[in-house]
């Protein structure tokens, strides 16, 4: 068996403007397929898509509207066949405070709203258009999906409550998801990446700093991962036609200490 061929394809990234979105498109791209940016960086967004020969669409990634503009403009450009979800973000809270003062539940409807229920939303719009393309092979493939959780599903730290659940309710839909969008010959992994060097650090002595400190948590090799590294597994989960409902963990063996 091959390998899944994206010539002439299109797809999705959301948080494509940066880090590992950014590194996953950059894949897609050479490996043949017109990728669209989704993203709320326009800037940055208009960049990464005009050098890859891609679109940018600004999307939020919870909103229906934006979710279905995005596969609509894909799917101008070609048969829908991979979605990355990559989009994401992280705050910080603990339950109750120093003073013994609750969380504000708004900030956890926020993170649950944007990194769950916006990887789900993008998710079944982009399955609906792909389940309505020709198959690819015998099997009947259709397409792929790679969600983005993160190892805090599995060993989240103090405060991030609300970052970890969101994260792993996406581990949780991974397996019925899959099952569900089977008979259309759609495939869904999900990544749980560990510490990656993304744009979140920032830049400069103090941050290079930090993030060599935190990588000293990491099992082997003693670093923070690179986008890169994360994208190497992305185009495993689209590319390997036998991987399916599956979630992998990408974090050099770190297990996160409480803090």
């Amino acid at each position: 068996m091959a390998r899944v061929n994206f010539d002439g394809s299109s797809s999705i990234v959301t948080g494509g403007a940066s880090g590992i979105g950014e590194a996953s498109a950059r894949l897609l791209a050479d490996a043949g397929s017109r990728v669209v940016i989704a993203d709320l960086n326009e800037e940055r967004g208009q960049a990464v898509a005009s050098e890859l020969g891609g679109l940018f669409v600004r999307c939020d990634v919870a909103s229906i509207d934006d979710a279905d503009t995005t596969v609509a403009a894909a799917s101008e450009m070609g048969p829908l066949r991979a979605l990355v979800n990559s989009a994401g973000l992280g705050m910080a809270g603990r339950t109750i405070s120093r003073d013994n003062q609750p969380l504000d539940l708004s900030q956890f409807e926020f993170v649950i709203r944007v990194n769950l229920i916006g990887s789900f939303n993008m998710l079944s719009r982009a399955a609906g258009a792909m389940a309505a393309t020709e198959p690819m092979d015998d099997d009947g493939q259709r397409g792929a999906i790679v969600n983005m959780a993160s190892a805090a599903a599995f060993d989240g730290q103090i405060g991030q409550a609300a970052y970890s659940a969101s994260k792993g309710g996406i581990v949780g839909m991974t397996l019925p998801i899959a099952r569900d969008l089977s008979v259309v010959g759609i495939r869904v992994n999900t990544i749980a990446p560990g510490l990656i060097d993304t744009p979140i650090y920032g830049e400069g002595e103090q941050s290079d700093a930090f993030k060599a400190h935190l990588g000293q948590s990491v099992l082997f090799p003693k670093r923070l991962g690179s986008g890169e590294e994360l994208a190497f597994m992305v185009m495993d989960l689209l590319t390997n036609p036998y991987m399916n409902a599956e979630v992998i963990r990408v974090d050099g063996g770190i297990r996160m200490p409480p803090k």
